[in-house]
């Protein structure tokens, strides 16, 4: 059992990247519970731990989802963070209940934001609950879903959080650099909501019955296909409204936002009975007294017709009407409509060099891939004799220092609402040009984040650092103030980085820095290692294998990534046999697995197996840590931490 245990913690990093993702989050819950709907929600403890749950007061309870929230009092902006596979269309809504939790009666106002990106501004009520929906393609490995304060004394809080993979052909008539936001999602002709499992997308239709001069019509269909374009269930494809003579029209929506907006419409029709021979239905839609195609809309019997209109623009004055033409003899019908309004191009984040991706280095002899990996799996190094986990940057830093791990979504975007321990510059891709880590409690050897080779400032001062200063600080071009003192550091400081040019070095209060006062002549590791064997972390002077990346990809499919790693088992066991020395392969640090299944129930299962099981895997990777045969990757292994 314990020659796979590395094949099991890489297939579930590469699996929490690339299952499709169905996350229901009971915001301030740490309970799991199953809804009316069949959707299993889970608590968010796992998700986030900054924050304070609290529960909105009893005399104003709605539901179990909404009568619990979490209220945060810290930080510009908190993030929730969800994994997600790269160019993923997804649904994510997010839902805001005052409940007067905090007996104030003050409901706050506070700013929205996805993936770097701005979303909206929350107006939250005393007595109702708003959501927010949005379906984008995700740029990177991951979602974040955060709240930003904005007003003094408003507090930012959420109640609940899904996000919900679709298929990527759907709502693909904008361009995938644009957001969709939800403005309305409408089923006619029926009184009762329709989401999942009716909607397996969970999409919520609000129901919308006939009134003024319109009637509920029910379908008499036994089959209707949904197959094609948006995939409408067809739950809202077997109600519809219609007027009550042939001539009448349906007037659809009046009335938009101030100024004039892009949007994006859905319309789906679907006749309701087999027309004879006599019957025809025929209508135009018209936007402004303006038909909206060159041709009538002709319902189908069993199917379904899609009419989309994408980026054209509406204003306060716009109406969308059904118009009957000359030749029917039915009156228009609608079943269901989409409105969306279409944003503004998203951000591609913070520049990759400042640490926002992982990836897992798989090499022999013959070959080396390189393959993108959940950041969940950044948080701990792994490794074996043909795998080693690379992290650099801003996640090289959080996966070695517990304290900075809840920190998420984008660093530096969207503008002002940066971390608050970094400063960014104001690039559209912005670089992060400071790290203010003094007094975070920071303790052992200093990562490698050289990459991040904008930053101007590091403070580390008043911390318990410990170990050599490393070189690559040196490196970093544009370095001008490097606080260091009050720290642990030993050994002498590097000469590269006391001669650098136009840099203020402060390494006071370091009782076991070798400094010109304070001698070198035995050093921690001719007391330490007799014997010369080279100790792990910056004390050893082996380099990384610095092996050619001949691939680079990534890896959509888990059978690709095992029949490699099966390929480069059988090479590398061969090679043992064949050889004389033995060399043994190990592992450093634990994961404890957060992942995304197609399905509610997959997650909460996975959630709970996940756990006991890498909890065993914890204990024998530590079992085995100083097995690493260090002939080919010197890897240091990070202090057992939690999530």
């Amino acid at each position: 059992m314990d020659s796979h245990l590395p094949f099991l913690v890489l297939a579930l990093c590469i699996l929490s990247a690339s299952a499709d993702v169905f996350v229901s989050i009971d915001c301030g819950s740490s309970d799991i519970h199953t809804d009316e709907n069949l959707i299993i929600w889970s608590g968010d403890n796992i998700y986030i731990q900054n924050g304070e749950s609290r529960v909105v007061q009893n005399s104003n309870s709605i539901s179990p989802i909404m009568d619990t929230l979490r209220v945060f009092t810290t930080r510009k902006k908190n993030c929730y963070f969800i994994e997600a596979k790269k160019g993923e269309r997804v649904i994510v809504r997010a839902s805001f209940y005052y409940g007067n939790y905090d007996q104030k009666s003050s409901p706050p106002s506070f700013d929205l934001q996805f993936d770097g990106n701005h979303w909206v501004t929350v107006e939250t009520s005393n007595t109702e609950y708003v959501y927010y929906e949005i379906i984008y393609v995700v740029k990177g490995d991951s979602i974040s879903v955060c709240v930003a304060q904005t007003k003094p004394g408003q507090f930012p809080f959420i109640s609940a959080l899904e996000v919900r993979s679709v298929d990527l052909s759907m709502y693909s008539n904008v361009d995938q650099d644009y957001p969709l936001h939800l403005i309305r999602r409408v089923a006619y002709g029926t009184n009762e909501t329709v989401r999942y499992v009716d909607d397996r997308y969970d999409r919520i239709w609000t129901p919308v019955v006939g009134g003024n001069g319109l009637t509920n019509v029910a379908s008499d269909a036994i089959f209707i296909d949904t197959s094609a374009w948006d995939q409408p269930p067809p739950a809202v494809l077997r109600n519809a409204i219609t007027g009550s003579s042939p001539s009448t029209r349906i007037q659809l929506l009046k009335g938009f936002s101030s100024g004039d907006v892009p949007i994006y419409l859905n319309m789906y029709f679907s006749e309701v009975t087999q027309l004879d021979s006599t019957e025809r239905r025929s209508f135009q839609v018209l936007v402004d007294s303006e038909p909206l195609l060159d041709h009538p809309i002709i319902p189908t019997y069993s199917n379904f017709t899609e009419l989309y209109a994408s980026n054209f623009t509406v204003s306060s004055n716009t109406t969308i009407t059904l118009v009957p033409t000359s030749d029917s003899s039915l009156p228009p019908l609608i079943n269901a409509m989409e409105v969306f309004l279409i944003g503004d191009v998203m951000t591609d984040g913070t520049n990759n060099n400042d640490g926002t991706t992982c990836s897992l280095l798989i090499s022999n002899e013959y070959f080396t891939i390189n393959i993108f990996v959940s950041r969940i799996c950044c948080q701990y190094k792994l490794a074996m004799n043909f795998a080693l986990l690379q992290v650099e940057g801003l996640a090289s830093l959080k996966s070695t220092f517990d304290v900075l791990q809840d920190w998420g979504g984008d660093p530096c975007l969207p503008a002002p609402y940066s971390w608050d321990w970094i400063n960014c510059s104001s690039d559209p891709t912005p670089r992060i040009t400071a790290l203010y880590l003094s007094s975070f409690g920071l303790s052992g050897p200093l990562p490698d984040f050289s990459s991040m080779d904008a930053l101007e400032t590091i403070d580390f001062h008043n911390n318990s650092l410990n170990g050599p200063i490393p070189e690559f600080l040196a490196t970093l071009p544009n370095l001008k103030q490097l606080n260091l003192a009050s720290n642990q550091f030993s050994g002498p400081i590097p000469d590269s980085l006391s001669n650098k040019n136009g840099l203020n070095l402060v390494v006071t209060s370091n009782p076991e820095l070798c400094t010109s006062g304070n001698s070198c002549e035995t050093t921690n590791s001719a007391r330490n290692n007799p014997g010369g064997v080279g100790s792990s972390g910056y004390n050893n002077k082996k380099k990384k294998s610095k092996v050619p990346v001949i691939v680079g990809t990534t890896v959509p499919t888990f059978v690709i990534i095992w029949a490699v790693l099966g390929v480069m088992t059988l090479l590398h066991y061969r090679k043992k046999r064949a050889t004389v020395a033995a060399s043994t392969s190990g592992q450093g640090g634990a994961n404890r697995p957060q992942s995304s299944s197609s399905s509610p129930i997959n997650t909460e299962m996975i959630g709970k197996m996940g756990k006991a099981f890498m909890d065993e895997i914890k204990v024998n990777m530590e079992d085995q840590a100083s097995n690493v045969d260090i002939s080919d990757y010197q890897i240091n292994q990070q202090p057992n931490g939690t999530n």
